[in-house]
């Protein structure tokens, strides 16, 4: 399948599939060029932020090429692969059959070979069906053969919730990858997390699960001419300061950092400056821009789709209770996904994941501005 491109790009240039990557990669830096960019910003929605990041990268490097249900013909469930089938082809825009595990299994395979595959996931649910190779074949080869075999494989697709799409379709599977050592985890908000974080992860020599958010791929959100240029890549693990604030840190990831962002709004209007950090990237986790921040603020408030149990503002907490426990002037207030399999009903959706008003009267409880949920459930 694979094959002719193979003998294309390579022999072209007397390269083994290996060689073409090494060189192609050599070419491009992995973090941003110092260079001259015009103030001017312009808008974008998300889908094209990465439709147009796995355009570019396809364009640079021959060794890169998609693969999942629907993503030609039908130009992707979502629309994020549309074009690159016409422009591309069918050898580096493979439609496959409804198989995760079938599919998965190939992109690893020729990630061994210096490929480098992006597996769409339809929802990540359904990575549930592949995760034997994202985490036994991908996640740990490099390990196991003494830095010998690089996997550069990219898993993406919508994850978390959405709307009205039940319990087998809901979950956020942040807590479940950030777990696993080997594997590299990206959680995009804007359309310029979704450009950089994604070029980062299609360059990335480890396999890298990047977990997009459907609700947000229509959103348009202000670039900068800096993200617009095809060498532009965001740095894997480190956070983003959305707002600056004094008076508390509110962490969150994907959908939450919007409603972080207005929650500060609100709390801004009645005296409290907050501080709302974007992780960007889950693993590696970026502890020190958090503990940065509590030890600025003295208060903590995280805030998640996931399940409360074992998820990543439990990290986050367990990370300040380790490193800044001193500095902290109230406990830490988690805000995550009602610890119940997510409900059809509408009314019962909304009462199960974190809203905006959940997050101002975190807040306020953090900040002795109200009274506590144990002083008001007596």
């Amino acid at each position: 399948m694979l094959g002719i491109l193979r003998q294309k790009a390579g022999g072209a240039m007397g390269l083994s599939s290996q060689g073409l990557g090494n060189h192609f990669l050599s070419l491009r830096p992995l973090t941003p060029a110092l260079r001259n960019y015009t103030s001017a910003v312009k808008e974008m929605t998300v889908r094209d932020a990465l439709n147009s990041a796995l355009d570019e990268e396809m364009a640079a490097d021959p060794n890169v090429f998609v693969m999942g249900e629907e993503v030609g013909e039908y130009q992707g469930a979502y629309k994020i692969t549309k074009g690159l089938l016409d422009k591309y082809g069918p050898e580096r825009v493979v439609d496959t059959p409804i198989t995760e595990a079938g599919f998965a299994g190939i992109g690893v395979g020729s990630a061994y070979h210096g490929l480098r595959p992006v597996i769409e996931f339809m929802t990540f649910n359904f990575s549930m069906q592949a995760i034997d190779h994202i985490i036994n074949s991908a996640a740990k080869s490099n390990y196991m053969s003494a830095g010998q075999i690089n996997v550069p494989i990219v898993f993406r697709g919508p994850n978390g919730p959405a709307a009205g799409v039940g319990a087998q379709h809901s979950q956020c599977y942040g807590a479940w990858y950030g777990s696993v050592p080997g594997l590299k985890v990206l959680v995009p908000y804007s359309s310029e997390d979704a450009r950089g974080l994604l070029k980062a992860a299609i360059r990335d020599p480890d396999p890298v699960v990047f977990l997009e958010n459907e609700l947000l791929y229509g959103e348009s959100f202000p670039v900068s001419a800096e993200a617009l240029d095809s060498s532009f890549c965001l740095p894997i693990g480190k956070a983003k300061i959305e707002r600056e604030g004094k008076d508390i840190t509110i962490t969150a990831f994907s959908k939450m950092v919007g409603y972080a962002l207005k929650a500060a709004e609100i709390l801004e209007k009645e005296g409290i400056n907050a501080e709302v950090i974007n992780l960007r990237s889950i693993r590696p986790l970026d502890r020190a821009t958090i503990n940065a921040s509590v030890r600025k603020t003295n208060r903590l408030v995280t805030v998640e789709e996931g399940f409360p149990q074992h998820g990543i503002g439990a990290e986050i907490c367990a990370s300040v209770v380790e490193d800044s426990f001193g500095y902290l002037d109230a406990p830490v207030e988690r805000i995550a996904g009602a610890d119940v399999p997510t409900p059809y009903a509408a009314n019962l959706e909304r009462m199960a994941f974190p809203q905006i008003e959940d997050i101002v009267r975190a807040a306020k409880r953090a900040c002795y501005r109200s009274a506590p949920m144990a002083a008001t459930a007596s």
